[in-house]
């Protein structure tokens, strides 16, 4: 049986590369190739590749997001993210929207290819280092307390709204709040979860799955 694959990437090099390193091998057809989220959802149905290769760093939209979308729409196919992030929250989201692997660039043929046999076989390959550091993190408590930070429904709200990148100003708007409001929720937010700053907040409440 040929296994199938594509692969999202928006770099040429990258897309080549891999296309190359597996031109020889008998069980494996690279049968497309896309640049981009939106050329990937335009052909992947026509196409029906058994797996995705999918970069997370895309420009149009990010393969966390590009993830979900495409197993909510193609419950048959498998994903395998390959990306230069080590980040064990990347992972945690990816595997959190139904991904079946993660592995890095740096992932040599015959890794690549027992990844793409183990999704297939209905298992998840994770890449084992990055396994091994999302082992240890899940041992860990996240937060020196060991509890889940209580977060009102407002302060949810605000805290989904800086996640998705909003002003302060464009956060008073959609809901309905002042300036003055927001930053006091986004002060009181950062002090429940003992972050510095936004981008520690958010990344805890990744963490926590409060996002």
């Amino acid at each position: 049986m040929t296994i199938k694959i594509a692969i999202t990437d928006d770099h040429i090099m990258i897309l080549k590369g891999i296309s190359s390193m597996l031109k020889d091998t008998k069980e494996i057809e690279v049968i497309a190739l896309y640049e981009n989220a939106r050329k990937t959802l335009e052909m992947i149905k026509k196409d029906q590749p058994d797996v995705l290769l999918l970069d997370i760093n895309l420009p149009d939209i990010n393969g966390i997001d590009l993830s979900k979308i495409l197993l909510k729409k193609q419950s048959g196919l498998k994903i395998i993210a390959l990306t230069n992030f080590e980040d064990i929250t990347y992972v945690k989201r990816m595997l959190k929207n139904g991904i079946h692997g993660y592995l890095l660039k740096n992932t040599d043929k015959l890794e690549l290819i027992k990844a793409l046999k183990t999704v297939l076989s209905g298992k998840i390959y994770i890449q084992p280092d990055i396994e091994k550091r999302l082992i240890l993190q899940q041992n860990k408590k996240t937060l020196k307390n060991g509890l889940l930070p209580k977060l009102t429904r407002r302060e949810l709200e605000v805290l989904r709204a800086i996640s998705e990148e909003l002003t302060t100003q464009e956060i008073a708007e959609k809901l309905f709040i002042s300036a003055k409001t927001v930053e006091t929720h986004r002060m009181n937010i950062m002090s429940k979860l003992g972050a510095k700053n936004s981008v520690g907040m958010i990344k805890i409440a990744i963490e926590n799955e409060l996002l």
